[in-house]
């Protein structure tokens, strides 16, 4: 097997045990085996829905930053820094040569397995809810 699929695998394994981790949080706090099986599928569409849409959002938040997005709040809190530092105003740079060297320095990562896990345990969670949706729940009258 190539060096490049062991890393995939990898990769796709560290995200799946971190989303099962956050899953069977979920499950331990609400308490599994304590009730109806209803209750057992709403748990389980929690569990997989919280999971999902964390690993989910946290891959969006990796992309957003990979971009470069949140480079201005580094500027912004560097310069507050060096306002209160002694001579700190002499280390003065402009935002523009700021944000070329950070883009410079920055790597990419690829945040491609973690978009992937995310999206299937929301899925998962979502088939969860219609299932429990259409084979338990009864409509108030």
């Amino acid at each position: 097997m190539k060096q490049e699929t062991k890393v995939k695998l990898r990769n796709y394994g560290i995200c799946v045990a971190v989303e099962v981790l956050i899953a069977f949080l979920v499950i331990w706090s609400k308490g599994f085996f304590t009730d109806r099986a209803s209750v057992n599928v709403q748990i389980l569409a929690d569990a997989f829905f919280v999971s999902g849409i964390l690993m989910t959002l946290f891959a969006g938040m990796m992309y957003v930053s990979s971009e470069g997005a949140l480079i201005g709040i580094g500027f912004i809190l560097r310069n507050v820094v060096l306002f209160f530092v002694p001579m700190g105003r002499t280390k003065h740079e402009l935002y523009a040569d700021y944000r070329e060297r950070k883009l410079k320095e920055a790597k990419k990562h690829d945040t491609r397995c973690i978009l992937v896990t995310g999206l299937i345990f929301l899925f998962i969670g979502i088939a969860l809810t219609v299932i429990w949706n259409v084979v338990f729940y009864n409509p108030p009258v």
